[in-house]
């Protein structure tokens, strides 16, 4: 991971990426990944804003028949 963001403070661009990104579904890890920040710094911020990163479509229930 880049010490480029290590630290500093979320903006409004990087608050407005964490919404779209949780809205498309996509995974805590590569949420981090995409905005340079750690799993635990996204986690930290989405409850902040109020925003759930639950996965809403990964339940092992509902895979489609071959």
């Amino acid at each position: 991971m880049s010490a480029e963001k290590n630290g500093k403070r979320w903006t409004g661009t990087d608050v407005q990426q964490l919404k779209g990104l949780a809205a498309g579904n996509t995974p805590t890890r590569l949420i981090a990944h995409r905005l340079q920040r750690t799993p635990a710094a996204v986690q930290s911020k989405a409850s902040e804003v109020g925003l759930s990163l639950k996965p809403v479509n990964q339940s092992p229930y509902n895979r489609r028949k071959p």
